[in-house]
């Protein structure tokens, strides 16, 4: 349900940025209830509390979180301090894959705190003019304990069946890429505290971008648009191979990556996609002719970073609006493969694959795409976990199970003590 995004009655958002002295561990300060996060290597944003916010849905979600954005933005009343992408007046979001999922939300939080280049700073929000509260480590998350895990509606074997399908229709020249997601369900013993995971995803991943929103939680390592200053960047994910742990055999399994025809191909797909999406807003781009290779804890991807400069004046959230789904997330060509996931999937994704970031009053902002990622249910015991593999004309369905397994890891293991 959409909110107007000024209320009459209180009048216009009142923001304050001022610069702090470092507050170390940003995950640390933050409460155990209506917390949010976006950090990266250390750096980003985390905030607390709720001034406003925006739900939505339907295939004008984003034009409408756009222009409810642009409302706020344009009547707040805003003194920064610090004058860098991400002080003064931000939001939180994050965005469902489906036009017809419920779940979309913009949130404004009261409290933010922000580090970026070994500057920070703290930004209070509301109605009234409010002093700059002191921010220190708060108490420790609980951890959880005793998880069980369960595949969801589709099971491993089933989900194989899936791939095989999918392989079909490719073959038959319907499409040339579709890819296809499936979840696993965690039952912990009590309510998840979830800083826990995502101290624990920030750890492990540091150059992933550790995110929580409304309950949706990850740690994504595929921006799918940045903003700033004019600047556009996308980072492109598409081929995967798992990592063994043995250094000596898996730089071989880099090189076998980075010559593979099938994972060459789908990463193809999708840097064109992205690139075919951006064009319309830049006045030049740089999309590289060939990927590198990607190195995380638990999987290596074949990886392009496409960048840009802006010429129509765009918001951060409009780019993302113009990328999802990308063939990163979809398939290609994309209307098709996505078509095809609503009738073969047998999977709610939700929140997952669809954008997760900030924006701020600039219209500067980060975007993932929500991969590596979680939902906790109502019950807060209740734990979804999604990961999905791009399927092209020679997938092997043992393989990308085997793979999906492989992209479950990092939010499989944070949830465990």
């Amino acid at each position: 349900m959409s909110s107007p995004a000024v209320d009459p009655e209180i009048g216009p958002l009142v923001v304050r940025s001022a610069p702090v002295d470092d507050p170390g561990e940003l995950l640390s300060l933050l409460p155990p209830d209506d917390a949010f996060a976006w950090v990266h290597g250390g750096d980003g944003l985390v905030g607390w509390g709720r001034a406003t916010e925006l739900r939505t849905s339907g295939a004008g979600r984003f034009a409408e979180a756009a222009e409810w954005w642009r409302e706020l933005s344009s009547h707040a009343v805003v003194r920064d301090e610090v004058d860098t992408p991400g002080s003064g007046l931000v939001a939180f979001g994050s965005f469902t894959f489906a036009d017809a999922a419920e779940g979309s939300v913009l949130v404004v939080p009261e409290v933010v705190v922000g580090r970026r280049d070994g500057v920070a700073w703290v930004t209070v929000i509301g109605t009234g003019i409010a002093a700059t509260p002191a921010v220190s480590p708060t108490t420790p998350p609980r951890q959880p304990s005793g998880a069980t895990f369960v595949d969801g509606p589709v099971d491993g074997d089933a989900w194989k069946a899936l791939v095989a399908e999918a392989v079909q229709r490719i073959q038959a020249d319907d499409l040339d890429k579709v890819v296809l997601a499936r979840d696993l369900v965690a039952t912990l013993d009590e309510p998840l505290d979830v800083r826990a995971p995502l101290a624990r995803l920030a750890a492990d991943y540091p150059s992933c971008w550790t995110f929580h929103v409304d309950g949706f939680f990850g740690s994504t390592p595929e921006m799918l648009v940045r903003l700033e200053r004019g600047l556009v960047t996308s980072r492109v994910l598409a081929g995967t191979i798992r990592r063994t742990g043995d250094d000596t055999h898996d730089l071989a399994l880099a090189g076998s990556l980075a010559r593979s025809s099938k994972d060459l191909e789908e990463h193809e797909y999708a840097v064109r996609s992205v690139a075919d999406s951006l064009a319309p807003h830049c006045t030049s781009m740089n999309v590289p002719e060939t990927p590198f290779v990607l190195h995380l804890p638990n999987v290596m991807h074949l990886a392009t970073d496409v960048t840009g400069v802006m010429k129509n004046g765009a918001s951060a959230l409009t780019l993302a609006a113009s990328l999802h789904p990308s063939a990163a997330v979809g398939g290609t060509p994309t209307p098709d493969a996505v078509r095809l996931i609503d009738e073969i999937e047998r999977l709610e994704r939700g929140r997952y694959a669809g954008p997760v970031g900030w924006i701020d009053a600039r219209g500067d902002g980060e975007w993932g795409i929500g991969l590596r990622s979680a939902q906790v249910e109502d019950d807060g015991r209740t734990v979804r976990l999604f990961a999905g593999c791009g399927i092209v004309a020679d997938s092997v369905p043992a393989d990308e199970l085997a793979e999906s397994s492989a992209k479950l890891i990092p939010v499989r293991e944070a949830l465990t003590s």
